[in-house]
């Protein structure tokens, strides 16, 4: 299983080539993707996002949170923000869901690196 960050996503279905987007073209043919649920929003809050591509999406697996993640949230991301590095709020919440089911995350936004860092999250591919 792996879930895929809204920058990849977004170069995905722009058609951007990439290492990423190679890997989250073969993840979803091999029906290995699941979706972090504010990746889900940010993507759905596109108002020009094509209807047909929302609702195949939304009919991703979503990753669902665990008892007590808003307090893990917050943690990991004042030990993010504690070491003065850049801590964005839904990148914290993307980060915490997948530490909490051991998804891999597959981004091109090299702040998750930070993230990585403070907790075993275990980035796929950087851009």
């Amino acid at each position: 299983m792996i879930s895929a960050d809204t920058s990849t996503w977004i170069a995905f279905l722009q058609g951007e080539p990439g290492d990423d987007t190679d890997l989250l073209d073969r993840a979803l043919a091999d029906k290995l993707v699941v979706m972090a649920p504010v990746v889900l929003t940010e993507l759905l809050s596109d108002p020009k996002l094509d209807a047909g591509i929302g609702r195949t999406l939304a009919g991703l697996p979503l990753l669902e949170l665990r008892y007590g993640f808003w307090e893990r949230a917050g943690h990991l991301r004042a030990v993010v923000l504690a070491r003065r590095r850049k801590a964005r709020l839904g990148d914290a919440l993307i980060a915490q869901v997948c530490v909490d089911h051991q998804v891999p995350l597959l981004t091109r936004d090299r702040d998750f690196r930070a993230f990585a860092e403070a907790a075993d999250l275990q980035i796929v591919a950087e851009t």
